[in-house]
């Protein structure tokens, strides 16, 4: 578990993995996985069945926020708006920002719809919206380690889901970003943007879109020392479920899950994170327009798609 450095490692585009290291061995128990990320149609079914609402829904409160102003206290969502122009690429503000009214139904503000793209992956969940609905389904969220378990579909060691290239045959297995990051998508892939599910082959374990597309939410708190600590413990971890609490020397404030997985923003010239044994990160009370989620479960009964109950 775990990745090494790519050989073209730098500061910005193929990023350095520290937190992803040591390479280490891990045991999970068996396990079934979705197939593909949860779609809008199946959380639709969730939303209708349990009337919830979604964080990015509701109007934050004052004592959840202390210091906030009045104006900033708004409903609303992280959405990547590519700018006009290149820019530098040490501020990523210059292409993700807070929209208001952006929401699973509107996921990049109140203009935007998804109508006719029921088989997308539904994004804009917060940890808790992603974990309402994996325990409404009788599932729940993937640790990191079943996650990349599940990832590697039975290769041991590849940089990919899918292998060694990362496009065997000219093959593009992913929906990753091509073009200039992060002005000018060219959607060589066949996308600009979000992909629907299953658009790609699958891995090894026939699970689908276990690499680009979108960011997926797994249960472990972030800490980026986490692998070193496990390291340490020798042996073989098993069944690990991450570190007690969260804590990320960058944002020291933030209450922080893993992500895996990268999303069709990534690209070599400014995000490696499409490499299966890497990570990411993301305050669990805030959703993007590149990030969603799949479950798990212990019986192959309640790993079937909800709405097909």
């Amino acid at each position: 578990m775990g990745a090494q450095d790519p050989p073209d490692t730098d500061e910005v585009g193929m990023q350095a993995t520290t937190d992803a290291r040591p390479i280490h061995r891990v045991y999970v128990d068996g396990f079934f996985m979705d197939e593909t990320d949860v779609t809008n149609a199946q959380f639709a079914d969730f939303v209708k069945a349990t009337g919830y609402i979604t964080v990015a829904e509701k109007t934050p409160l004052a004592e959840d926020f202390p210091g906030a102003t009045p104006e900033n206290l708004i409903d609303g969502g992280v959405v990547f708006s590519p700018p006009a122009h290149a820019v530098p690429l040490n501020d990523h503000f210059q292409w993700c920002g807070f929209v208001r009214g952006a929401n699973w139904r509107h996921p990049t503000g109140p203009s935007s719809s998804i109508k006719g793209k029921e088989n997308y992956p539904v994004v804009e969940v917060a940890y808790q919206d992603a974990e309402a609905y994996s325990k409404w389904a009788h599932k729940r969220l993937p640790t990191e380690a079943q996650w990349e378990f599940a990832a590697r579909g039975g290769l041991a060691g590849k940089p990919f889901v899918w292998g060694n290239e990362f496009r065997p045959n000219g093959k593009w297995m992913a929906n990753t970003y091509q073009g200039h990051f992060p002005n000018q998508d060219s959607g060589s892939d066949g996308f600009i943007g979000l992909a629907p599910a299953a658009r790609y082959a699958p891995n090894g374990y026939a699970l689908y879109d276990m690499a680009g597309n979108v960011w997926q939410w797994t249960s472990d708190w972030y800490r980026p020392n986490y692998y070193a600590e496990l390291a340490r413990a020798g042996g073989v971890a098993r069944n690990p479920r991450g570190p007690g609490t969260s804590f990320d020397p960058a944002e020291p404030a933030e209450k922080q899950k893993v992500h895996r997985g990268g999303s069709f923003l990534c690209t070599d010239q400014y995000c490696s994170r499409y490499m299966v044994g890497t990570r990411g990160k993301g305050e669990v009370s805030t959703g993007t327009n590149h990030l969603g989620f799949r479950c798990v479960s212990t019986t192959a009964e309640s790993a079937a798609p909800a709405s097909s109950k």
